[in-house]
């Protein structure tokens, strides 16, 4: 089967709509050049067991293909009303032409290994030469996304095709996460206090 140029935004479309770790992401916004918008969406997951907290989607790159929603990050937290356990994550959505790049590995702006995610790898065609959408994420240990409330968060994460790319947090976005990070808590902590034990999620 032959695809056309104009048909391949179609198609990432598709493998995009397809792609769990875009739902519940940010509802919309692209990077600024300056003036970053630093509102958070708040969401529940799986029956209100799980808040979660997602930045603004900031570009790395061109949208691809001029697709939107194509070539952005943003910092994303998740708390288990349950347990009280926190993740954080730099999730990572990258569109491009070529080679397969393979993400695999994440470190800190000091070289220090960070826990890597894959979240997805989709093929959108090979006709005539290939094009990939890959989603992944790196674990920010929650000192390290506090301590960079002030200077920003810097990651780079690298791929098994030898590819590089170093992602640049501001820390207004750092700081705009543990503001509504410390909020949506402190709002668990009131609601919990308020109900019976045996209403509790």
């Amino acid at each position: 089967m032959t695809f056309t140029r104009a048909a391949v935004p179609l198609l990432l479309a598709a493998a995009l709509a397809g792609c769990g770790g875009t739902a519940g992401g940010p509802s919309g916004g692209t990077a600024p050049g300056g003036g970053q918008p630093t509102a958070i969406a708040v969401s529940t997951e799986q029956g209100g067991r799980f808040v979660g907290l997602t930045g603004p989607r900031v570009q790395h790159a061109e949208p691809f293909l001029g697709v939107s929603g194509t070539n952005f990050d943003t910092l994303r937290t998740w708390i288990d009303r349950r347990s009280g356990e926190t993740v954080h994550q730099l999730y990572v959505a990258d569109s491009y032409s070529g080679t397969a790049r393979d993400w695999n590995a994440a470190r800190d702006a000091q070289g220090r290994p960070l826990r890597f995610i894959p979240v997805s790898k989709n093929e959108i065609t090979c006709q005539p030469s290939c094009s990939y959408a890959e989603e992944f994420a790196a674990a920010i240990p929650e000192a390290e996304l506090r301590n960079a409330a002030g200077i920003g968060l810097t990651v780079t994460f690298a791929a098994r095709s030898g590819a590089q790319k170093t992602i640049a947090v501001p820390g207004e976005l750092v700081r705009a996460q543990v503001t509504a990070l410390d909020r949506v808590r402190a709002g668990l902590a009131t609601a919990g206090a308020a109900q019976p034990a045996a209403a509790r999620p």
